[in-house]
């Protein structure tokens, strides 16, 4: 089976949760879904990561009882395992506005949907919607996903994926999502605008992984963004 038949059959097999307000498809399938016809060419890995805004996790909670196929991992219960084949397994994380500081995090507790909660997604609202197949799906703000993996300080393999998903966004992302994500950048503070900076002078250097984005068709967009930002926002 294919990754993106992969891919749809998963986001079909969560859809009631699209139902509800305060869910929408961050991480690495952004890219995926963002090409044309949902492509599905740009990836990075084998899950699918879901927001989850906490302001409604009561009513989000509610509608997991609709889920058929996935069951929570005994480790870690905010990971649902597929339980039968041609799924992708699903990741839940959180989002919490109120964050003051875009690269805090928490655990929210709960009995059947904890999540770890991470304020730099807290960029990735409010969500683009799309059609996928007939199913009308969420997805991540692109400028502001793009600033979230940039500004979170990461490392080894999962530091080199979200680099990947950097990429892979920049694949996709238009001129006003970037403008976007330059605005968005403008509102953080000079360190976190420092490590922006570091991060995106990172993935223009790394090398390219089979079947995966290649950071190398992307060194010239790189380039003429980090002259934006070191203007101070304006086009170079």
């Amino acid at each position: 089976m294919r990754f993106r038949e992969k891919l749809v059959a998963t986001l079909r097999a969560v859809g009631p949760l699209f139902e509800e307000d305060g869910v929408l498809v961050v991480g690495s399938e952004v890219p995926n879904l963002l090409e044309p016809d949902a492509a599905s060419t740009l990836v990075v890995s084998q899950a699918v990561d879901l927001g989850i805004d906490v302001r409604h996790h009561a009513q989000i909670k509610l509608r997991l009882r609709e889920l058929v196929g996935f069951a929570p991992s005994p480790a870690e219960p905010s990971v649902w395992i597929p339980t039968q084949p041609g799924m992708l397994e699903v990741n839940f994380v959180g989002i919490d506005s109120s964050l003051a500081d875009p690269t805090d995090a928490y655990p929210f507790e709960d009995d059947l949907l904890p999540l770890l909660v991470f304020g730099g997604l807290s960029f990735t609202l409010p969500p683009k919607w799309g059609i996928v197949d007939g199913l009308r799906i969420p997805t991540s703000n692109p400028g502001g996903l793009l600033l979230e993996k940039l500004l979170t300080e990461r490392t080894g393999e999962k530091g080199d994926r979200d680099l990947l998903v950097v990429v892979g966004l920049l694949h996709t992302t238009t001129a006003a999502e970037l403008d976007d994500f330059v605005s968005l950048f403008l509102g953080l503070t000079r360190e976190h605008q420092a490590s922006v900076r570091s991060n995106l002078t990172l993935t223009s250097l790394m090398p390219g992984l089979p079947g995966m984005p290649d950071p190398g068709s992307m060194r010239e967009r790189v380039a003429r963004l980090l002259e934006r930002l070191n203007a101070g926002g304006g086009h170079a």
